[in-house]
């Protein structure tokens, strides 16, 4: 039996971000494998936090540059460690290396850093992404702990072929593994047409790619509501700012509804999801959460992105509703979509062919477990064949692990 210790970035909220309930995913599966599971992060608590006991793991508060982590994972000896995100890997990589060599080391990228920050610098630029914009010190340092593990987990086909295209990473080095969604428990019927109205989006308003859309709605929502004169629009998420709360405006139906307590359903309740992201990486929760109550959504190509294209037959599968990048043709569809029902009706029955041909959990899980025990059997010739990770391990690059070292000794001189 597997013993995992899982590093998280913050601790898991699953009702207020996919990547929340991306890691639930992943930390329930461990479970269900008889794996003992321990969540450790340097984070502060908050007040939509996940309860772990009620899952079975077993938590515990870790402190940044300090070497009491040293003990703490070598006393827990872990024969799994997976890092959330590349900034913890940084952080306690080079720990786990020392304490615990024999450790598989696991990288949940969540989305790619990097690339969120590239479109998100080009946007405000206000001009296209270009090739240069990838290259940058995030990304170094996020390839860097991607080769420094032995498996990373790749939630995007399209972020998978970047690293294989553009970084030249190993395909034995990563794992796709997209949002996994237990089939079994979705809904088979959901309500009709005639029974929903209104539009709706969610999204934390901490994640910037979601406070954009909101100002992007501000152009959009206009042309919608000309047309649609006793429509409303349903703006949820967690953590809304006073900026945003501002933005609540009865008259025209722009509604900031801040936090649900139940995403799903808020979500049947509507009638069209909108998500007009123009920025951002990874796949996007808010529109699985759409396909799984059976809500046809209007999004953007980044929106959609990697979440329609099979990643192994590499066939884009119908997306349930419509892909517009321009502020008019979004409204236009998301008009069309809101009064055909006959289209209406087609984009919903695509919800249940992309969930069950591309996020079903029983073959993404089976197919993770595998990757991780396959790798595990042949530990030590899996690392010989990545030399550039055993490089950037070696002291000479370690910048990273003597800063922290530093960081901890003036911190006991103080």
């Amino acid at each position: 039996m597997n013993k995992v210790l899982v590093i998280g970035y913050v601790w898991p909220e699953p009702n207020s971000s996919a990547a929340g309930s991306h890691m639930m995913s992943i930390l329930r599966l461990y479970k269900q494998q008889g794996w003992t599971v321990e969540f450790a992060t340097p984070a502060q608590r908050t007040e939509h936090m996940i309860n772990l006991d009620d899952e079975g793991i077993t938590s515990n508060s870790i402190t940044l540059n300090c070497d009491s982590f040293d003990q703490y994972v070598s006393d827990f000896a872990p024969d799994i460690v997976m890092f959330d995100r590349f900034m913890m890997e940084e952080q306690f990589g080079h720990r786990v290396d020392k304490q615990c060599p024999n450790a598989l080391k696991i990288l949940d990228t969540e989305d790619l850093q990097c690339l969120r920050n590239a479109r998100h610098q080009a946007h405000k630029s206000e001009r296209e992404l270009v090739k240069a914009d990838l290259h940058s010190d995030i990304a170094k340092r996020e390839i860097a702990a991607i080769l420094r593990c032995d498996i990373s987990l790749i939630i995007s086909s399209y972020e998978m072929a970047l690293l294989n295209e553009t970084f030249n990473i190993s395909p034995s080095l990563l794992h796709y593994l997209p949002f996994m969604v237990d089939i079994d428990r979705c809904p088979s019927q959901t309500l009709t047409f005639e029974q929903r109205k209104h539009f709706m989006t969610i999204g934390n308003f901490r994640h910037a790619p979601n406070w954009d859309a909101v100002l992007y709605l501000q152009k959009i929502w206009p042309l919608i509501r000309k047309q649609l004169p006793d429509a409303e629009l349903h703006i949820y998420g967690s953590y809304p700012p006073p900026k945003a709360t501002a933005l609540n405006n009865p008259k025209t139906g722009f509604l900031i509804k801040g936090w649900a307590e139940d995403a799903f359903e808020v979500m049947e309740q509507s009638r069209v999801c909108l998500a007009p992201i123009r920025f951002g990486a990874g796949i996007k929760g808010k529109l699985l959460d759409a396909m799984i109550m059976q809500t046809p959504s209007v999004t953007t190509s980044i929106g959609a992105e990697g979440m329609h294209q099979n990643n192994k037959s590499n066939q884009s599968i119908q997306w349930p509703g419509s892909i517009i990048d321009d502020v008019e043709g979004f409204a236009d569809a998301a008009i069309e979509l809101y009064g055909d029902e006959n289209n209406w009706q087609q984009a919903q029955n695509n919800c249940s062919k992309l969930l069950a041909t591309t996020y079903d959990s029983k073959a993404l899980g089976a197919q993770l477990i595998e990757k991780i025990n396959a790798t595990i059997e042949q530990l030590d010739e899996h690392r010989l064949s990545n030399f550039t990770g055993a490089m950037l391990k070696h002291h000479t690059m370690a910048s990273t692990k003597y800063m922290s070292q530093w960081i901890a000794a003036k911190n006991k001189l103080e």
